[in-house]
């Protein structure tokens, strides 16, 4: 009897990963899949088949795949921009929140001050509050200085409420690393500063490259800020699929719609897929004190 719960502890186990596996991998798969096809085939209301085997896509194009939609997204419809737009947008963030966020946190754990801890407090009370509300106090300023539409405003905008974010995560980072590396180093001659550049950062390294991943994620996936920040020729790649799609209907260009969700969804998990061990000793070594 004992032996038998752990098998079938496993089994349950190994079955709740192959359905979550499922339900997140194939309806990726099969948008990818189907932005090869045309729209004929892709949403069909004949028979779901042809998607896969893209009869209607051999008749029109006179092969079973094509790059029409993609085509179009990208070069007809003008979604490079975007992606440029957005490429801007996500480096900028995650290099001045890691940059403000680093400092800051390191600064905070090596504080004996009482007040370090009610500005975490208030950092948290930032980050906790909706967006919507936190975009409605910029636009008046940005209106009257002519500041709006622009990539530069939306930047700020992020890295103010992505920052509370880093500045927690780095905290507990910095946290659990022990305060007598940074003395050994000043002992040794260190400055504060080379203390923390030399011999800090190099150990928390997995922590700033987890936490420049969720930053990244906060900037690239945002789509209430960018949409009501930015002009239609600055957007980014986000809300101009939400866009795109409305336009591409109408024109019955759908399939472009499709091509841009998987441009914008295939870097993501190249990135993850990528970074994926340092993602996950990050979060180790942040979980453990000492």
């Amino acid at each position: 009897m004992n032996k038998a719960s752990p098998n079938w502890l496993n089994f349950l186990s190994i079955s709740f990963l192959v359905l979550w596996l499922v339900l997140a991998c194939v309806p990726f798969l099969w948008t990818f899949w189907g932005s090869f096809k045309v729209q004929a085939d892709f949403f069909s209301k004949q028979d779901w088949q042809n998607a896969i085997f893209g009869i209607r896509t051999l008749v029109e194009t006179g092969s079973s795949f094509t790059t029409d939609g993609y085509e179009g997204a990208w070069i007809q419809e003008g979604f490079w921009k975007a992606a440029l737009n957005t490429a801007i947008v996500t480096l900028s963030v995650v290099a001045i929140s890691l940059t403000l966020g680093t400092l800051g946190g390191y600064a905070l754990a090596r504080s004996g001050f009482r007040y370090a801890f009610w500005i975490l407090i208030a950092a948290l009370i930032f980050r906790a509050m909706p967006h919507i509300t936190l975009v409605s106090g910029y636009l008046l300023p940005f209106f009257e200085l002519g500041l709006w539409g622009h990539l530069s405003t939306t930047i700020i905008v992020l890295v103010a409420i992505n920052q509370p974010f880093t500045l927690w995560m780095l905290h507990s980072f910095f946290l659990s690393i022990p305060k007598d590396l940074d003395e050994s180093a000043m002992v040794d001659g260190c400055t504060r500063f080379q203390a923390f550049r030399h011999v800090i950062i190099p150990v928390m390294w997995p922590g700033v490259i987890t936490t420049g991943l969720f930053s990244f994620l906060l900037a690239y996936n945002d789509f209430a800020i960018t949409a009501l920040l930015l002009t239609e020729e600055n957007q980014t790649m986000v809300p101009k699929i939400a866009s795109f799609l409305g336009s591409t209907q109408e024109q019955g260009n759908v399939m472009f719609a499709v091509a841009a969700v998987v441009s914008a969804t295939a870097p993501l998990f190249v990135l993850v897929m990528f970074f994926q061990r340092q993602i996950v000793s990050g979060l180790t070594a942040g979980a453990v004190k000492g």
